[in-house]
């Protein structure tokens, strides 16, 4: 990797921790850039804004939360819709154990009116990607009658408070109470 990568990485990794723990209106580009060990011009040669620099963060963690559904719904040993979104909520809460600030930024927290139409397109990807395999549930019959994109908001806003746990440090992928809210995400939206 190249001096301009690294330094690259080392800006996203920083910027990534300062919108998640500070916040992004309360983050500045000179907090970044010290934190980083940089000097805050270096950031421009990167992105042309600290909301630019947001919406790549943001779009990465969209992208990676896609890459999860549509690896599940691919695989052909994933069984049926139920099996599916139980390896969807798995997948995504053990990323949350593992690197919170990205399903913190990502998933839980983002500030809305900062997010670009790219940003805002990426996120259409992930909830399409969702909402592919709650259709194929209510194909099935194993979903509720109704939206799917309902169907698909309410299984993902109450995966979101196992997310939220995790993300906090009081749960642990493997623990019951994410076993619990994942089988109530389920029934949320089972037929």
């Amino acid at each position: 990797m190249t001096a301009t990568e690294l330094t690259r990485q080392r800006l996203i990794r920083t910027a990534l921790e300062l919108f998640t723990t500070r916040g992004y209106h309360d983050t500045t580009t000179a907090q970044i850039a010290k934190k980083a060990g940089i000097a805050e011009g270096t950031i421009y040669r990167h992105f042309a804004s600290k909301q630019q620099l947001f919406n790549e963060l943001y779009r990465a963690a969209q992208r990676w939360a896609t890459k999860i559904v549509q690896e599940t719904a691919r695989d052909p040993e994933a069984g049926p819709a139920r099996a599916q979104l139980t390896a969807v909520a798995r997948g995504l809460i053990e990323g949350a154990a593992h690197d919170t600030a990205v399903v913190k930024l990502g998933l839980l927290e983002p500030p809305r009116a900062v997010l670009d139409d790219e940003s805002r397109k990426t996120e259409r990807e992930f909830r399409a990607a969702l909402e592919r395999i709650v259709a194929e549930g209510k194909a099935q019959g194993a979903v509720r009658t109704g939206a799917v994109e309902i169907w698909a908001g309410v299984w993902l806003a109450t995966i979101s408070y196992a997310l939220q746990k995790v993300v906090a440090g009081e749960w642990k992928p493997g623990d019951t109470g994410v076993r619990l809210v994942i089988d109530a995400a389920w029934k949320a939206i089972s037929a």
